[in-house]
């Protein structure tokens, strides 16, 4: 009896192998699956469960795909246009397609209730209490939300360095190291640079630990930046808390993705969201496609203890 789990994310997808004492026999991996609607979308996603389920079930020393017992699929951009695709390739007595978010929380509480804030291009909280009810906080998109996120950081960084160029704003060290970066020679340039395709949302976000090296080296405006950034995560936080549990009551709450690497914001997010009594702030337990595993194993009606 096998239980499959896998991570559909918008860079590569993961899938894992358990059987039924919840011994994971196996990992693989493939490129992205979530752009369905995308030009040869559906094919990608194929492609990305068949190689990376696949690639599980061979080091799983599988000769071939097992009927599941139960799967669990967490996928990015939502499961509603990905189900039905999902079913034509995976034989499970049990299919659960769900969010990204949901396993992300599931491997990061290890099946139990909590909150995740992930921030990596952008942000979202999403949380589950010990009836089962879920919320989200955030995740809206770079025009209408991602507060805190990767790209928004660099936005503010962008827009604090054209105040600094025009004489309206502080002096930052913030204008020199982006135009240094991106190869601009004044911020008018670049922030037309940043509305061609050649600077997607992804590209322009993986500047921001350039706002984290400034602030490490005493910018007050790359400080208050990342200040902002903390606070508006940690708020973020505190709308799912205080939607799903009562006050005091015991919270784990995990910061995930790339914008937690800085340790000056991952800090004061840290002290922000702990001023709540009850809530514990740490690392996740288990990566997005273990959490998945745990639901398909939750799917058919079993309590594991994993041994990875």
């Amino acid at each position: 009896m096998y239980f499959l789990g896998v991570d559909g994310g918008q860079s590569s997808t993961t899938a894992v192998i358990g059987d039924e004492h919840g011994l994971v026999l196996g990992r693989g991996e493939a490129g992205p699956s979530n752009h369905v609607e995308s030009e040869s979308g559906r094919e990608k996603l194929i492609a990305a469960v068949e190689q990376s389920v696949g690639q599980a079930a061979r080091s799983a020393g599988l000769d071939s795909l097992p009927a599941f017992a139960a799967a669990c699929f967490g996928m990015s951009g939502g499961p509603a246009d990905k189900r039905d695709i999902i079913a034509s390739i995976i034989r499970a007595e049990s299919l659960e397609v769900t969010t990204d978010a949901h396993i992300a929380l599931l491997g990061a509480t290890g099946g139990g209730p909590g909150i995740i804030v992930i921030a990596g291009t952008g942000s979202i909280a999403y949380g589950q209490n010990a009836g089962g009810r879920t919320m989200r906080a955030g995740g809206w998109g770079h025009i209408f939300g991602d507060e805190g996120g990767g790209f928004d950081i660099v936005r503010q960084a962008l827009r604090a360095a054209l105040r600094h160029e025009e004489g309206w704003g502080p002096p930052t060290a913030l204008r020199p190291a982006l135009l240094q970066a991106t190869g601009a020679s004044t911020m008018n340039e670049l922030l037309h640079l940043f509305y061609t395709r050649d600077f997607p949302r992804d590209r322009v976000a993986g500047w921001a630990p350039l706002v984290d090296a400034a602030a490490l080296e005493g910018d007050e405006v790359a400080r208050t930046l990342l200040r902002q950034a903390a606070q508006q995560l940690a708020t973020l936080a505190g709308s799912v808390r205080s939607q799903l549990f009562a006050p005091g009551e015991v919270v784990l709450v995990s910061p995930i993705g790339g914008v937690f690497h800085s340790r000056m914001l991952a800090e004061w997010f840290r002290i922000l969201v702990e001023l709540e009594p009850g809530a514990t702030v740490a690392p996740p337990k288990h990566d997005p496609a273990i959490g998945a595993l745990l639901g398909a194993y939750a799917a058919a009606g079993r309590a594991i203890q994993l041994h990875l």
